[in-house]
């Protein structure tokens, strides 16, 4: 595989976390460009700047329901005295040849429709009667403006500003601005601005597929009976919404039985719909490791496809990882730890990043910050080792949430981050200042 050169020669090397990963995301490619429709686009990582063809508004236009009219002719207009207006015809939205606007007239408007020639600006209709009638109210007199024997008439009875409750040509974007910047993600609202501005199609990279199995012939489906000696699997329910989360197309494929063979045939079945294939389980080192049996790297399997590397990491939870490349495409593979806890956590440290490596982001982590961390005991951390604690984060401070074990499940759905320990740190007192990687 295209890493391999930059590879410890050492089998017992203990890689870092950060080597680990660097192997990882020098490996990975972003996927090619394609040209979607804009529906299908959504979720995926723009290729191109847009630049904006036409301005929006198209055109000036009115901001609600009202008439259009000339600001002198409204000008002081009171409910003790209205200003009266010739009603010259309707704007609706889409009209193409809009009535003109004189001296002494108003056009009734609709919200949305261009602003009709000679007006300069709107006045809404709940500053006026309607058009109901034209004259005093209540023995009010009124200030005509309309000629006698008008047809319709509207009384203003408030004075408008130019340009009032009207939207302005390129009030939005500016024919010639950029619209959006490649390297977007395209969500609704950056599809309604390509949609906005004429785009039917769009050059994106596609979201990448993520085939996830768990490995075990201990696993049992949800739903079915748990005989004794057997457990649910969480694992790929878990990862394969990890990988949606994270931006990509999740397939999850069924518990594998401990058999080497089955196991290399079901990935060879998965390579036809996989940018990425994660397994969890099977890479330790007991008697029934499967997934170091089926895929360990070999010296001469670059011809095949490359190989899967299985290591050692200086980290906890997640020791035991596993990475490579397999198949003719050299389809890269990251092969997790079995345990729940160290399986999403291993996810979200070398899985999630390579996801976004394959959608073309520049930015693939998840975001970090400082943190005082408040426990209520001292926290201890192997030395030599990064260690990744669940914890809950709340305005610049970070909470544990239950203990180091990478089987407790219930612990992780409480927690929305993960506080880092550093391998030269094996002891952290309560009110430390710490780092810590934001989940959610």
């Amino acid at each position: 595989m295209s890493s391999a050169a930059t590879r410890p020669a050492d089998p017992d090397h203990l890689w870092s976390v950060d080597e680990h990963l660097e192997d990882i995301l020098s490996t990975v490619r972003p996927l090619e460009p394609i040209e979607l429709q804009l529906l299908d686009a959504q979720g995926c990582v723009l290729v191109d700047d847009v630049v904006v063809p036409v301005s929006l508004p198209p055109f000036d236009n009115s901001s609600m329901d009202g008439y259009a009219v000339r600001v002198t002719d409204v000008a002081g207009a009171s409910e003790e005295f209205p200003a009266v207006l010739e009603v010259v015809g309707d704007v609706a939205a889409g009209a193409a040849e809009p009535v003109r606007v004189g001296p002494g007239q108003a056009a009734r408007i609709m919200t949305g429709a261009p602003l009709p020639p000679g007006a300069e600006a709107v006045v809404p209709v709940e500053w006026t009667d309607g058009g109901l009638g034209a004259g005093p109210a209540n023995g009010m007199r009124a200030r005509s403006l309309a000629p006698e024997g008008a047809e319709g008439q509207v009384s203003v009875y408030h004075p408008v500003e130019a340009r009032a409750h009207v939207r302005a040509e390129g009030s939005d974007v500016k024919a010639g601005d950029r619209a959006l910047e490649a390297g977007t993600i395209l969500g609704p609202p950056q599809i309604a601005l390509l949609a906005a501005i004429g785009r039917g199609t769009v050059r994106v990279r596609p979201r990448p597929r993520v085939v996830v199995m768990s490995t075990g012939s201990e696993l049992v489906q949800p739903g079915e009976e748990l005989a004794t000696g057997r457990i649910y699997d969480s694992n790929s329910f878990a990862l394969t919404a990890a990988a949606r989360d994270a931006g990509a197309i999740g397939y999850r494929v069924g518990a594998v039985a401990d058999d080497a063979e089955t196991l290399r045939s079901t990935i060879e079945d998965q390579l036809i719909r996989a940018d990425l294939l994660v397994t969890t389980g099977g890479v330790s080192v007991g008697a029934y490791d499967v997934v170091k049996e089926a895929l360990a790297y070999t010296g001469d399997a670059d011809e095949a496809g490359g190989g899967v590397e299985f290591r050692k990491l200086a980290m906890q939870p997640g020791k035991p990882q596993g990475f490579g490349t397999i198949g003719p495409d050299f389809t890269p593979l990251l092969a997790l730890p079995g345990n729940p806890v160290s399986s999403y956590v291993s996810f979200e440290l070398f899985a999630r990043p390579a996801i976004r490596a394959l959608m073309g982001l520049k930015d693939v982590h998840r975001p970090r910050t400082r943190a005082v961390l408040r426990a209520d005991q001292v926290l201890r951390s192997p030395e030599g080792r990064r260690q990744f604690l669940r914890g809950t984060y709340t305005d610049g401070e970070v909470t544990p949430v239950g203990g180091a074990g990478s089987h407790l499940v219930a612990a992780l759905a409480h927690a929305d981050a993960l506080i880092v320990v550093p391998e030269d740190v094996d002891v952290v007192e309560p009110g430390t200042e710490v780092e810590v990687v934001l989940l959610g």
